[in-house]
């Protein structure tokens, strides 16, 4: 059966784009050449203030040149003839992202869904798995609002149990053997999903999503994962966790473009999933077209459809490629090495209390602490004064947090360092 592309369903007329997706494998004109072996190179990448250490673009990442580079082209075909470009590039520019997540992800595209963000993410996968009244969802109080919003409004909709447990007291003290233990202990015959975050936002604290899921095997359990702060900063696949989903926005540690993310599934996982809103997948519109059913794969049928901001979606491509060309390896170590000199520096500060574990297989770029007799607004603001930018917990319990990422340097650390030494 023959399929029918968006352009296809649309009738429009054959044009051709103004500019090739090709293009894209240039760079930024106005940054210097490129090596990924030195951190420096990488650095200039960024067009971040030199004279500001920032220490929170895992929240809201800058655009790298490469990345800058194809939103600007691809931009400026669309401003020029937006119908003709979006035909003419559209299979070409989301078979580079397909591919390039594919190739760093280590698994095949038809298992992933392209998405606008993690909460976007966690919205669909919680919203559209195939629970029934009196199934369990297990949870942690560690978890951010947009999971226990997204299962709160699933247990409103339609009678899902969620509950949730309490893995570590104290973030700085916890161990795998802990959190493991108090998970496992946590799951009933009732459980059918354990919906999970990989490092939290809250404390910095990684989560051995590799031991619970060793510890479920055999159990009748989706493991899902908010993975968002290990996703481009811990040298991991899904495979390698043994998770069933893994939802994360591509904004953060991968510093791809703003407004992009992703859910991968296992074929176990997608089996349980019915999507919740239509695809524009050309093979979905063959069927409805047609009035029969061609399939579409369990990824590609879970991205929603409609429109979007393509000259960012299209160079996601280009944030996986930048990766890959550093090494994925690299990366981490270098974050988990700003991390640790970080973590070091601000545990010999007296009146500081480090609550981020030590143990860097127990954490990854997030480094969270407490100011003794300090406001965590008011040593925000104190830090952005002195030309650092941190953030705070948007918790119940909030507390100073520092993410350095391969945008940074030893002396943003240290800078960091000695600023936070002023508060106290």
């Amino acid at each position: 059966m023959a399929q029918l592309s968006r352009r296809g369903l649309l009738g429009a007329t054959a044009a051709v784009g103004l500019l090739g997706v090709a293009a894209c494998e240039g760079g930024d004109a106005g940054a210097p050449p490129f090596d990924p072996r030195d951190w420096a190179s990488v650095r200039a990448q960024f067009d971040l203030d030199p004279a500001v250490a920032h220490l929170s673009t895992f929240v809201f990442a800058p655009h790298p040149a490469p990345v800058r580079a194809a939103i600007e082209l691809h931009r400026a075909g669309f401003d020029r003839d937006p119908i003709g470009y979006l035909h003419a590039n559209e299979a070409t520019a989301e078979g580079r992202v397909s591919g390039a997540a594919m190739r760093y992800l280590g698994e095949g595209a038809d298992r992933m869904a392209f998405t606008d963000s993690t909460t976007l993410g966690l919205g669909l996968l919680y919203g559209g798995l195939r629970l029934a009244k009196g199934d369990e969802v297990l949870t942690t109080t560690h978890d951010f609002y947009a999971t226990h919003e997204a299962l709160r409004l699933r247990a409103e909709r339609d009678g899902v149990t969620v509950r949730q447990v309490e893995l570590y007291a104290d973030a700085a003290a916890a161990t795998a053997d802990e959190i493991v233990g108090k998970l496992i202990a946590a799951v009933n015959p009732r459980t059918r999903v354990v919906a999970l975050t990989w490092v939290h936002s809250s404390t910095g604290a990684r989560m051995p999503i590799r031991a619970i899921a060793d510890a479920l095997a055999g159990r009748d359990v989706l493991l899902c994962v908010d993975g968002v702060h290990g996703f481009g900063a811990v040298d991991a696949t899904p495979a390698s966790l043994g998770c069933d989903f893994l939802v994360s926005g591509t904004h953060k540690w991968l510093h791809g473009p703003r407004g992009t993310g992703l859910i991968w599934g296992s074929t176990r996982g997608w089996a349980r999933y019915t999507p919740s809103i239509p695809s524009f997948d050309p093979r979905a519109l063959t069927g409805w077209i047609t009035a029969g059913r061609v399939p579409v794969p369990p990824g590609p049928a879970a991205t929603p459809g409609g429109y979007h901001s393509f000259e960012h979606r299209w160079a996601l491509a280009e944030a996986f490629q930048l990766h890959d060309s550093i090494g994925r390896d690299r990366v981490a170590g270098r974050i988990r090495d700003l991390a640790t000199r970080l973590k070091d520096g601000l545990a010999g500060i007296g009146g500081v209390t480090l609550v981020t574990p030590r143990d860097p297989e127990l954490s990854a770029g997030l480094v969270c602490c407490a100011v003794a007799n300090l406001q965590v607004d008011e040593a925000v603001g104190r830090l952005a004064a002195a030309k650092v930018v941190a953030t705070a917990t948007p918790y119940r319990t909030t507390y100073l947090r520092f993410g350095p990422s391969i945008a940074n340097s030893e002396e943003h650390v240290d800078a960091a360092v000695r600023a936070v030494h002023g508060l106290v």
